[in-house]
């Protein structure tokens, strides 16, 4: 087992509150769920407040169109009601996401965050959940390498790529969010950049800390070429992703203003004709926020 290998494992090991896992073994009892991950900053806290965040892995047949399908539920358990968003999608795409076999950027650039593995089916299971993971990690440290400094710190690598990321995607987070995700945990994400380039074969000096990775020319260039692709891609499949959502996703419309009002401290009320309209409405709760932004209190 590579380094990289095992530190993905003890990761996705980490503990979990009890509710969380009780809501892990709802989630898991159809025959075709093969993993429940569980992640974001209640993951962090320990806390239920907010909306607890999901990934069910399923052996089911292959998705058409955008994935994955989201859904919102609220679970009541011990005289306290646990709101959760659950996004589906099967172990293959999940794990052709990870390693960066699409255009698409969310599952590689979130699972190279902290996840948990709250349920599998059996042993094989975890092993592709890890495999998948640890393919996540390399593929976000490959960019970082292409879209990073040709020298520095492994937080310099980090913000690069997640500025980059984040600006690909359709995203209400504020700036700086990268600055977040990586102060959470600064020493993780330290040690996991060089154990992921080494995994994937990328060469790189290491001064006391100050790292430069050896990419051939022709290397950085497909995958700065690589990168573009994806960057145009971006807001597009964000786009159709959401235009799904609001079809498919119960509660969405409810769910959107928690999390606007979550990242960015805007409360927007959900009327009855958003309830209804969540991509009619969309335009206007987005300019609202932008209002806001732009002329603060």
């Amino acid at each position: 087992m590579s380094a990289l290998a095992d530190v993905v494992r003890r990761q996705l090991a980490a503990p979990t509150i009890q509710p969380v896992r009780d809501v892990a073994e709802i989630l898991a009892a159809h025959d075709d769920v093969v993993a429940v991950l569980f992640y974001g900053s209640n993951l962090r806290t320990g806390a239920t407040e907010g909306v607890l965040d999901f990934y069910v892995l399923t052996a089911g047949p292959p998705e058409r169109g955008i994935w994955p399908t989201v859904s919102y539920r609220e679970f009541a358990m011990s005289g306290e009601t646990l709101r959760a968003k659950i996004a589906t999608m099967r172990m293959a795409t999940f794990a052709k996401a990870a390693a960066a076999r699409s255009l698409d950027t969310t599952i590689w650039t979130r699972f190279v965050q902290p996840s948990a593995l709250v349920w599998a089916r059996d042993a094989s299971a975890a092993d592709a959940v890890a495999a998948a993971i640890g393919e996540a990690t390399k593929s976000a440290a490959r960019f970082a390498a292409a879209l990073g400094p040709e020298a520095g710190t492994a937080d310099d690598y980090w913000r690069a790529l997640f500025r980059q990321t984040y600006a690909a995607e359709l995203r209400v987070e504020r700036k700086g969010r990268e600055g977040q995700i990586l102060g959470f945990d600064p020493d993780r994400y330290a040690r996991l950049l060089p154990l992921a380039w080494a995994a994937d074969g990328i060469a790189f000096a290491d001064d006391a800390g100050v790292l430069r990775p050896s990419l051939a020319a022709e290397t950085r260039r497909a995958l700065l070429r690589a990168w573009r692709r994806r960057r145009r891609a971006g807001k597009p499949i964000n786009v159709a992703r959401l235009v799904r959502a609001a079809f498919t996703f119960e509660g969405a419309a409810q769910y959107g203003l928690w999390k606007v009002e979550r990242h960015t401290g805007i409360a927007v009320p959900l009327t009855p004709w958003r309830e209804k309209h969540p991509i009619l409405a969309a335009p206007g709760i987005f300019w609202r926020v932008w209002r806001a932004r732009a002329n603060p209190a």
